[in-house]
């Protein structure tokens, strides 16, 4: 072994090792490696114990992971020998071992496996929601990743609350493929998930579109104006011939307002009283506007309900159908041009080129049928409590009532989160 001075510098072989802080690409190619994990109760002062003691050979750390689980440190470090050096790994490992004897804490130390070369444009993001999280959910999604040839590179939990979020890094897997069979899995297992491609791509998303009714907000307007008019029934009824495929949204929406002819202005102060923000709406627009995104909502529904949205979240696009009023009475009538699936997704487009943001950059939101073209167009359509059609055609969906759970789809953590939220909270 080559012993280091006592100034503690490196002997004269590792000085020689390039000073730029990159490596040169033989040491992780051919230089024989040592894999130290320490486990344990987690304390202040291994990390660096660890450390000190080992830079008293002229070793290059390759790579460093921790983990620390309700109070439980895993450590994992990958030492090599730089060329040139003669350093007895033994040694080493001795080392390693002593210092675990020390700390109380199990160390094992391995012959470091070669390096996997992973194409990073085939690597996906896998994002899994529960409330609760089941260990059928994880191993199901274990076998559809194993059963598509990929591999589970890492996993991070990024919420614990209201829902339990995980990530996974995923490499070796086609993505649309694994896409489909986590989809009929998360079906049959009952679970939400989210598969995108990794990188630069996944972050660059700046411009996020929702739907209004039963999206952004709990419940439907047109119901609520339909049950101050009396017509409820009537507008419910049409509603389902929608669903079914009978009628479309432009025909339905025309005959529900029709219904609504002769109910008096007044009505529309109410409802917009009564209009409740689904849980979590507030949050994510908040956390998304402090990362510089654009937000907008795109609305089958009025905009003399939407307006009072766009202002009290501050969102900087919308739009909607307006009601015609004459005289302080609604006529059953649209004023402008109407709000439906196809002029949703005009909308995003729209939206996006006023952003300057490309639609491989957008995130869209919805929960029904009407939301189908706008889900697609986007470079992330999420199905938000939606119909089984919507799930099926979307990139993500999410099922648990907390409309913030799509930040952790975009790999934004509980923690970041609250940090954020913490930190603009007045102090007492």
């Amino acid at each position: 072994m080559t012993a280091a001075p006592a100034d503690g510098s490196l002997p004269a072989a590792a000085a020689t090792a390039p000073t730029s802080g990159r490596l040169p690409t033989e040491v992780s190619a051919t230089g024989e490696t040592l894999l130290i994990t320490v486990s344990g109760p987690d304390r202040p002062g291994v990390t660096r114990r660890l450390f000190q003691r080992l830079s008293t050979f002229p070793l290059v750390v390759l790579d460093v992971e921790q983990v620390v689980i309700r109070g439980e440190l895993v450590l994992g470090v990958l030492v090599a020998q730089p060329e040139g050096v003669d350093t007895a790994l033994a040694e080493v490992a001795a080392l390693a071992t002593g210092i675990g004897v020390e700390l109380g804490m199990k160390v094992t130390v391995s012959p470091g496996a070669p390096e996997r070369t992973t194409d990073e444009r085939g690597r996906l993001h896998i994002t899994l929601l529960g409330a609760p999280l089941r260990p059928d959910a994880m191993g199901a999604l274990a076998g559809c990743v194993a059963d598509h040839g990929g591999n589970i590179d890492r996993i991070e939990r990024l919420a614990s609350y209201p829902v339990t979020a995980i990530e996974l890094l995923v490499s070796g897997a086609e993505p649309q493929a694994l896409r489909s069979a986590l989809s009929a899995e998360a079906v049959r297992v009952g679970f939400d998930v989210a598969v995108q491609r990794a990188g630069l791509f996944r972050r660059g998303k700046r411009l996020v579109v929702m739907d209004v009714d039963s999206t952004l907000i709990q419940g439907e307007v047109i119901e609520m104006l339909a049950a101050h008019a009396g017509v409820e029934d009537q507008v419910a009824a049409i509603t389902e011939q929608a669903m079914r495929g009978e009628i479309d949204f432009r025909q339905s929406l025309e005959a529900r307002v029709a219904l609504l002819a002769g109910l008096d202005e007044t009505a529309l102060d109410t409802v917009r009283a009564d209009v409740e923000l689904s849980p979590g709406a507030r949050t994510l627009v908040r956390t998304l506007k402090r990362l510089g995104f654009k937000c907008g909502i795109v609305s089958g529904g009025f905009t003399q309900v939407t307006d009072a949205l766009v202002a009290q979240l501050d969102l900087d696009f919308a739009a909607a159908n307006t009601l015609e009023i004459v005289d302080g009475v609604l006529t059953g009538r649209l004023v402008g041009s109407v709000i439906d699936r196809e002029g949703k997704a005009t909308a995003l487009v729209r939206f996006a080129t006023d952003a300057d943001v490309p639609l491989s950059h957008t995130v869209a939101i919805g929960d029904g049928a009407n939301d189908l073209d706008m889900l697609e167009r986007a470079g992330l359509g999420i199905a938000f409590n939606a119909k089984p059609v919507v799930r099926q055609a979307a990139d993500a969906a999410v099922n648990v009532p907390y409309l913030d759970a799509v930040l952790f789809l975009l790999g934004i953590t509980r923690e970041e989160i609250d940090a954020a939220d913490a930190a603009d909270t007045p102090s007492a």
